[in-house]
């Protein structure tokens, strides 16, 4: 049976991961998170365990990492790279190779037009985070999938497209069922997708700024 370790599993999207996996499959999930009680509705779960830590702790997080078959990152903040180094650095301690990753558009100045002005404008003090974690995370010996997703909204909708690193990125908007969907995907098919950084947009939801703002 597949176990996997869910880090910032307070998260929205990697609630609606979790959600979905209790439903929907026989894996095991630790949750990683800094108050465990936040997710209380999974502790009588025999599928699930809850593990209250700190991500830049790297002993504790490479101890909690010793028995699962993937990690999934969903942690976040100026901090990014710092959670990154750790991570990656638990990783190698437990010998654990599988890595899904939650990035942002803007790591690679690889947003168009003045929706790219305005993103960076936007989320100007995270993106050396995610710039910084995704070099260390390319130069680093994992099998990993980064996944930038554009602006989240909560829609109740799964209509998503993909780019490559190499690729300008497409649109400016995309719900995060969309996100847990294409999660999920790597979570039951862990050989796709190794080695790439994966936009992730609405189709036609091009624009100066998302809808909503």
């Amino acid at each position: 049976m597949t176990k996997i370790i869910i880090l910032g599993a307070h998260g929205q999207t990697a609630r609606i991961v979790t959600d979905e996996l209790l439903q929907n499959s026989d894996i095991e999930l630790k949750l990683f998170l800094r108050k465990s009680t936040r997710l209380n509705q999974y502790q009588n779960n025999p599928r699930v365990e809850l593990i209250e830590g700190d991500v830049l702790n790297t002993e504790q997080l490479a101890q909690a990492m010793q028995d699962v078959d993937l990690v999934y990152s969903n942690v976040g903040g100026v901090d990014l790279a710092d959670q990154t180094k750790s991570i990656i650095e638990a990783m190698d301690q437990a010998k654990q190779k599988r890595l899904i990753f939650i990035s942002s558009l803007g790591a690679y100045h690889e947003v168009p037009g003045k929706f790219g002005e305005w993103n960076e404008t936007a989320i100007a003090s995270f993106l050396p985070g995610f710039r910084e974690s995704a070099k260390l995370i390319e130069d680093s010996d994992l099998d990993y999938t980064m996944i930038r997703p554009a602006w989240m909204d909560n829609k109740d909708e799964i209509d998503y497209e993909t780019t490559q690193k190499n690729e300008p990125f497409k649109g400016t908007e995309v719900s995060r069922k969309s996100i847990a969907d294409f999660v999920i995907k790597l979570i039951n098919n862990p050989q796709i997708h190794i080695g790439e950084s994966v936009g992730l947009n609405k189709p036609n939801t091009d624009g100066d700024k998302p809808a909503w703002i």
